[in-house]
């Protein structure tokens, strides 16, 4: 039976647990999340199958990229993904990989674009349950009063991944 290979990688943001299954990326989360058990939960039952520690080719080109955009040498990754969730959570995280780097958007933009404003508060659980991040780009969305609100890796993982992409409109993350 195929397993999740996983890898932890010290990112500048923060350590992170890499995952790849069958030469795709599933798994590119903060390693000390407080939905880290749920997330794990819901990708191995999704795949039906286990973690195993290892390497992979994937997770070799993951971290190749993540130090390419950590050194500001790569604005958008090219790398297989293989999302696990609900549909519902699928079209948002694929919403999530259009919003460009240095750019942000509320989480009620991202629901308009989705065509279903009342939507907001399932479509902020599906950014939270993101468990690719850096590469689905979830740190992009911020509150509508322009205020970094609500991310896995932390408010500060946040603030520096966002610096890192310039985006400083407002002064928006000096208030952290």
């Amino acid at each position: 039976m195929p397993h999740i290979t996983t890898q932890y990688y010290r990112s500048p943001f923060g350590e992170l647990i890499l995952g790849s299954y069958q030469e795709q990326l599933c798994l590119c989360d903060w390693r000390f999340r407080k939905m880290r058990e749920s997330i794990d939960k819901r990708i191995c039952k999704g795949l039906n199958t286990t973690y195993k520690k290892g390497n992979s080719a994937v997770i070799e080109q993951t971290i190749k990229q993540l130090e390419a955009y950590s050194q500001k040498e790569l604005k958008e990754f090219e790398l297989p993904i293989l999302f696990i969730g609900s549909d519902f959570q699928k079209t948002v995280w694929n919403e999530l990989l259009k919003v460009q780097y240095g750019h942000t958007q509320t989480y009620l933009q991202l629901s308009k674009q989705l065509n279903n404003t009342k939507a907001i508060r399932a479509v902020a659980s599906a950014n939270g349950a993101n468990a690719i991040s850096i590469i689905v780009p979830c740190h992009r969305i911020i509150g509508s009063n322009g205020k970094l609100i609500g991310y896995a890796g932390g408010l500060q993982a946040k603030k520096k991944l966002l610096e890192l992409e310039n985006q400083q409109t407002n002064s928006q993350l000096s208030l952290f």
